[in-house]
């Protein structure tokens, strides 16, 4: 027998739609976002739109507190949600109301609302926290790290559960205002523009604000003594930079290579299309750090970086993921070349702008030093493990790759690429598969095979596969005089 469908009435359909799902129909939000690589990082159920963290910081005793309100939207209907964070928790509110919290894992911090919490609903979260970072330990490792006169965060892939509770994963950006109070004669560091600056009391307050969507491990915070410049580019964009007032003999090496960003960003503007950020800068806080991290806005640079002098590659580099790793952000942490790639062979363009090799000749040069069974060809910079994430070839390899679509494709749409990559993609998330499709649809060939020797191929692409690209050559060639200060980047991008 079949049954008549019921349609009910107008007045029926109002009632049945304004009955508010059962308590039952109320789930937790995921503990992670089920990245590849780092599966526990970021949360289910919600989406932030901005953070505003209000902090307090004693140098002296490594005493952070802090007042951090997240501004979300619900995702799911949610009974409970998580918020990754490692730091004392006294009080959570939501929407005014107090919440109750416990931990789990690592860094989760489950919160319970008072009641529970819609779909598609806009919600505030506040939390009041303290704690000393430096102190709190995650598989036995610190991303907070004390200075003389002050303590810097700046890591990769995590960095954010140190200081402030967060949705911790690339995918789920958002705007930030962050107002540090330290003591007088201290300063503090952190993304995009000082708002405002005033003293009271012998501490001084500082209000950082970044306007554009923003990951939070790009989010950076440096309390210290720096020396800082300030300038603008050709397009009025505010440069600010700092180093550290007792960097020792590396000083001279920093500021000599840090200053160079206005110069180098209105290049990287010719390159890859207009700056998408509201500031640019960079800064070296007296850490003994050897890596650098394109904390989006101001690069941080370990004093390390310049132990060997002036080192204006990796600005190049780490201002590059600005466009390519910053605005455009990875989906997921497997699909780290999208970001690596392209600011290595940014590298590469700037030798061949400053007349110290050519991008093809950088190109060979790597090709020819490393045989076919070198381990260098096992790494897949399209997916290299997270073991690998951060390893040589998928800088080197990984530019490779760029050098060899550049020849197969001519230079006017490579170069279109390059630009309109970062354009229409601006402040979103993208694959590796996301990128072999834009190239497909903007080059008009078939390119998912080539992509694949060169991104996923465990093994050094054949001669004949490599002919067009590099010249063919077999012996090796001579080393581009770029290519010393190129390679000893690679040590730097170690996080």
């Amino acid at each position: 027998m079949r049954h008549r469908l019921l349609v009910p009435g107008a007045a029926a359909l109002s009632l049945l739609l304004a009955i508010p799902a059962s308590a039952a129909d109320f789930t937790p939000g995921a503990p992670g976002v089920g990245d590849t690589y780092y599966p526990e990082s970021g949360n289910g159920g919600y989406d932030v739109s901005h953070y505003d963290l209000r902090l307090k910081y004693q140098p002296k005793t490594d005493l952070l507190e802090g007042t951090a309100t997240l501004l979300a939207k619900t995702t799911q209907d949610l009974s409970r949600f998580n918020l990754d964070f490692g730091l004392k928790v006294s009080e959570i509110r939501i929407n005014g109301k107090k919440a109750s919290f416990a931990r789990s894992g690592k860094h989760e911090l489950e919160v319970t609302p008072a009641a529970p919490l819609e779909k598609g609903k806009q919600i505030s979260v506040v939390v009041r926290y303290a704690g000393k970072p430096s102190e709190l330990k995650i598989d036995g490792y610190s991303a907070w790290a004390r200075t003389p006169d002050g303590g810097v965060v700046a890591q990769e892939p995590d960095a954010a559960v140190w200081w402030f509770p967060s949705n911790d994963h690339p995918t789920d950006k958002a705007t930030y205002d962050i107002s540090v109070a330290v003591p007088d004669g201290t300063q503090a560091l952190s993304n995009g523009v000082l708002a405002s600056q005033s003293s009271k009391l012998g501490w001084t307050r500082y209000n950082w604000r970044s306007d554009k969507p923003q990951a939070t491990y790009l989010t950076t915070l440096a309390v210290g003594k720096f020396d800082l410049t300030t300038d603008k580019t050709a397009n009025g964009l505010p440069v600010i930079n700092a180093i550290s007032k007792d960097l020792g003999a590396n000083e001279g090496s920093a500021k000599a290579s840090i200053e160079r960003t206005t110069e180098i960003t209105e290049w990287l503007e010719s390159v890859f299309g207009a700056y998408p950020f509201n500031a640019v800068g960079g800064y070296v806080p007296n850490v003994p750090a050897g890596y650098a991290l394109e904390t989006q806005t101001r690069p941080f640079y370990g004093k390390k970086a310049f132990d060997r002098g002036t080192n204006v590659s990796v600005v190049v580099h780490e201002l590059a993921h600005q466009w390519y790793g910053d605005s455009v952000s990875l989906k997921d942490w497997k699909d780290i070349w999208i970001n690596e790639g392209f600011a290595a062979y940014s590298q590469w363009l700037w030798s061949e702008k400053e007349g110290e090799g050519t991008a093809q000749e950088l190109a060979d040069h790597v090709y020819a030093q490393h045989p076919s069974d070198d381990p260098f060809w096992k790494v897949k910079p399209g997916n290299p493990g997270a073991e690998n994430q951060f390893d040589d070839a998928v800088y080197d390899r990984g530019a490779l790759a760029l050098q060899a679509l550049r020849n197969k494709v001519g230079d006017k749409v490579f170069f279109g690429l390059l630009k309109s990559w970062p354009t229409e993609n601006r402040y979103g998330n993208a694959s590796v598969a996301d990128f072999v499709k834009f190239a497909e649809k903007k080059s008009g060939k078939q390119l998912a095979g080539f992509f694949d020797t060169w991104l996923f191929q465990p093994s050094k692409p054949a001669l004949g596969a490599t002919k067009q690209a590099l010249g063919a050559h077999q012996a090796p060639v001579a080393e581009p005089k770029s290519w010393k200060q190129i390679a000893a980047t690679h040590e730097v991008h170690g996080h």
